[in-house]
C-alpha cells in the first residue's frame, strides 16, 4: 500500500523524522511504538509523551532517521496499525 506522499521532494535523506502518534491511553503504547519503530530502523530510542487534559489520550513523539519516501509511509502505516492509535502525524 502507498499513501502517494510527496516527501521526497520536501525532504534530503537519510534525515530525522518526528512521528506523533496519539492514541488511547495505554501504558504499552509508548513500548509498543518504540517495538514498531525497531523493525524498520533499529536505533536507540527516545520517545516523549503527553497525556490529554481527560486523560483519555496519550500522544507520543519519536524521533526515526529514515532513508528514503517509501520508509516514512511504511512507518505511517506501521503506527496506525497498533491496537488503540487514532492518529498519525
Amino acid at each position: 500500500m502507498s499513501l502517494n506522499t510527496k516527501f521526497d521532494e520536501l525532504l534530503d535523506f537519510p534525515c530525522l523524522f518526528n512521528f506523533k502518534v496519539i492514541g488511547n491511553n495505554d501504558p504499552k503504547l509508548e513500548d509498543n511504538i518504540v517495538a514498531v519503530a525497531q523493525k524498520h530502523v533499529v536505533g536507540n530510542y527516545a520517545p516523549t509523551s503527553k497525556v490529554s487534559s481527560k486523560g483519555t489520550y496519550n500522544s507520543v513523539t519519536i524521533k526515526v532517521k529514515v532513508q528514503d519516501n517509501k520508509q516514512v509511509e511504511s512507518l505511517y502505516i506501521a503506527f496506525g496499525a497498533i491496537p488503540g492509535v487514532v492518529r498519525v502525524l
